[in-house]
């Protein structure tokens, strides 16, 4: 029968396992004992009922609305509101009862969980089967250029990928929003235009927690729409990215060591294709030991030919990038995915030398990565790593300096000068004192004497200058009276401000006979009594 001929008396007819749903944990023993004594007793005994415990009786109504989605209990539940309020409109107050005031007592009705999730599904399948424009002419006959047309699809497409990022941020139904989305999401990213939506929603991000080894039949089915999804979003150049800057490849090759469903395989395996062809995952597909993955599985007895090619042109490609891969190619992977730790490239000077331009690629990519890792990362290893590349950076860019203070790197690194961490705050400083190397300009004899005099007495305190200039040459001497009096003042000076600029202070070097009197003194304050 059709749905728009069903009347109330029709739908009120039908049993409803409501013992079934308790057993399923949908509704509780209490809806189930206040169901058995209301549903399918005449009104002259519901009546009763709703006199002395209605608002009750209403959330078990509201609840079941919300939490089961089979149809014909929907329709039920419905009917049994209706029949209610028909028999005394008076009724319609129960919901306004002062039990339910936590209650939202519209939403059941205004976006009811069955209606989105058919309304979703049916409207993905009707516009992903529509006719395709051919030779300026679509075939209902209206003009391919006809702009109302054209909107209304881009509409409905925005509406539909906002609305299934909604239901993957935010699931309005515990068990149906997270596969119905995936569903649709399987069948709409087919389309150029909703992949470039999907990432304008910042959608990607949501896929990556979804990928994950699977074992029942339903986990298994929305495992392999999510990579289906993964596969279709790799043909996507900003979409590919993003996913470089995820733990989408380790999560990918985990489901693909542990699954046995060969169509969850062949997703995945050709997902990883087309990323290796990208170019953004080559090295992070060789650290976590794909190639001999790949082997394993290509003795297993697949029947399906497009995984078997996938395989072979996987294995290939795989080979090719691990003759070529560099050491900086490897160093960008660890960086884009915030996963830094003391590996030997950071400390090696041939790998600075060899690749300080590569630096400049993408607009500096790499630094601006590095900074969000120093403003974001609670990684103590991450943070003094980041720290210390910046100021080999520093070191070895003839520009370092410049490109840095374009970043706004100062006050971004010196936070962490006070973290509790000890790495940490020794790798700021070197930063630091790389970013402001030596003493500022502005600072006098008399500025140095007064900022050391607060930890004992200063017999002598004298900014270096220029013989000719007369200019200051960025680092001095301070003369304590006592060396316990220089130990306090290169104490409290070290690492702090003189002037907006960090200072370093350390005792004072004995010159080398043979070197030049000018190293004598490196950049900072030095100390001699």
């Amino acid at each position: 029968m059709d749905h728009a001929e069903l009347t109330t008396e029709q739908v009120l007819k039908r049993d409803i396992p409501w013992e079934s749903y308790m057993a399923n944990k949908l509704i509780s023993g209490t809806c189930l004992q206040l169901l058995r004594r209301y549903d399918h007793k005449p009104e002259s005994q519901r009546g009763p009922l709703l006199d002395e415990d209605g608002p009750s009786y209403i959330r078990v109504f509201l609840n079941i609305l919300r939490n089961i989605s089979k149809e014909e209990t929907v329709e039920y539940v419905l009917a049994l509101i209706d029949e209610m309020l028909a028999a005394n409109p008076k009724r319609a107050a129960l919901f306004y009862d002062k039990s339910l005031s936590g209650e939202d007592i519209y939403d059941p009705f205004l976006s009811n969980w069955f209606v989105q999730e058919k309304s979703c599904k049916i409207l993905t399948q009707i516009i992903s089967a529509r006719p395709k424009i051919q030779n300026g002419i679509v075939p209902n006959g209206e003009a391919s250029n006809s702009k109302s047309k054209l909107t209304s699809t881009q509409d409905v497409l925005r509406g539909l990928v906002d609305w299934l990022c909604s239901q993957l941020r935010n699931p309005t139904h515990p068990n149906c929003s997270v596969p119905t989305a995936m569903h649709c999401l399987a069948t709409l990213l087919r389309e150029p235009y909703v992949r470039a939506l999907f990432v304008q929603a910042d959608g990607v991000k949501l896929l990556i927690p979804l990928i994950s080894p699977a074992s029942t039949q339903q986990s298994i089915q929305l495992l392999y729409e999510t990579c289906l999804c993964i596969w279709l979003l790799s043909f996507y150049d900003a979409a590919v990215d993003y996913l470089s800057t995820t733990r989408v490849m380790p999560r990918l090759v985990e489901v693909v060591k542990g699954s046995t469903k060969e169509k969850v395989v062949r997703v995945v395996i050709m997902s990883i294709r087309n990323l290796l062809a990208k170019g953004a995952f080559a090295a992070q597909m060789i650290d976590l030991g794909l190639p001999h993955i790949v082997q394993n599985l290509k003795a297993q007895a697949w029947t399906d030919e497009d995984l078997l090619d996938a395989l072979n042109q996987l294995e290939v490609g795989l080979k090719d990038n691990l003759k070529k891969l560099s050491s900086f190619e490897k160093y960008k992977q660890q960086v884009l995915l915030g996963h830094l730790d003391w590996s030997p490239m950071h400390k090696d000077p041939s790998f600075w030398r060899e690749n300080i331009n590569n630096f400049e690629e993408n607009d500096f990519q790499i630094l601006r990565v590095l900074m969000t890792i120093i403003d974001t990362s609670s990684d103590t290893t991450a943070l003094a790593v980041a720290c210390y590349d910046l100021s080999q950076f520093l070191q070895y860019h003839p520009s370092g300096r410049i490109v840095v203070a374009d970043l706004k790197a100062k006050d971004r690194v010196m936070k962490l000068m006070n973290h509790e961490n000890a790495e940490v705050r020794k790798n700021a400083l070197l930063c630091v004192q790389r970013l402001f190397l030596g003493l500022n300009k502005r600072t006098t004899s008399e500025g140095l004497r007064e900022a050391f005099s607060k930890f004992g007495q200063v017999i002598e305190a004298r900014v270096i200058t220029d013989r000719i200039s007369g200019y200051s040459r960025g680092f001095g001497f301070v003369k304590y009276a006592t060396v316990e009096e220089a130990g306090e003042g290169i104490k409290g000076m070290d690492g702090k401000f003189l002037d907006g600029w960090v200072i370093f202070a350390e005792y004072a070097k004995q010159r080398e006979a043979q070197q030049p009197a000018q190293s004598a003194a490196s950049s900072g304050y030095q100390y001699s009594n």
